[in-house]
């Protein structure tokens, strides 16, 4: 199994989650997105998208975070990150599309840049739309956990799912941008927990093998940029 990996990706922080969970191991190539590593040709034949991650595995190539990780529940189902209950599961995958495809593309970094280098923003407009953002999906997200009794040290019962290896790249994030994250009594406790467990702490950006300090590298530039 071969996994394409950006220690700063979130996306690629994710599936870390999934396979640290599942006990896989994975011949890890490193992809730098800083670099501009995704555009040259070979891994834009691999994903046309150029975006990590992507995930090789039984003749397979895979795109995208979440069905990455729906692959791995269905190849390796143990232990499960959905729950057995179909209306549980859609709860689940409810939770972890709002962040994937509600919070997530409005804050990338390839979004950044365009703000940056085609519209003319400052940093400083660049870290109020983040904030905006962050504040906008992280106050839903609040919401929908105090909203179900079935929510518990994770954020469906008593043992991760998928919605737990969206939530704590996410949280990760806005905290790197010093984000206030005091509205959010609910999910800081479910991250604290997640990141007391051993398949969570190896995922985090410094503890990779790629993994370098960013500062200087404002959210809209790349260091070439700078």
């Amino acid at each position: 199994m071969k996994f394409y990996d950006f220690y700063m990706s979130n996306a690629a922080y994710r599936v870390r989650i999934a396979l640290n969970l599942k006990g896989l191991s994975v011949e890890q190539v490193i992809v730098d997105l800083v670099a501009d590593e995704h555009r040259v040709p070979w891994f834009e034949e691999l994903n046309p998208q150029r975006m990590l991650p992507i995930l090789e595995d039984d003749g397979l190539t895979i795109a995208q975070s979440l069905p990455i990780i729906e692959y791995l529940e269905e190849a390796y189902p143990e232990p499960a990150l959905l729950p057995a209950e179909r209306g549980s599961r859609a709860w689940v995958r409810s939770f972890a599309q709002s962040i994937v495809s509600d919070m997530h593309p409005l804050m990338g970094r390839r979004v950044r840049r365009y703000l940056a280098n085609q519209i003319g923003a400052t940093a400083e407009d660049i870290d109020g739309w983040y904030r905006n953002w962050i504040a906008a999906g992280l106050s839903g997200l609040e919401g929908m956990l105090v909203a179900r009794a079935e929510t518990g040290q994770f954020c469906h019962g008593e043992t991760p799912t998928i919605a737990d290896t969206c939530l704590v790249p996410q949280t990760y994030n806005a905290q790197r941008f010093g984000c206030d994250m005091s509205p959010y009594p609910t999910i800081m406790s479910i991250v604290e927990t997640c990141n007391g467990l051993p398949a969570f702490a190896d995922a985090v950006p410094e503890k990779q093998p790629d993994w370098k300090p960013m500062e200087g590298v404002i959210p809209g530039q790349s260091r070439e940029s700078k």
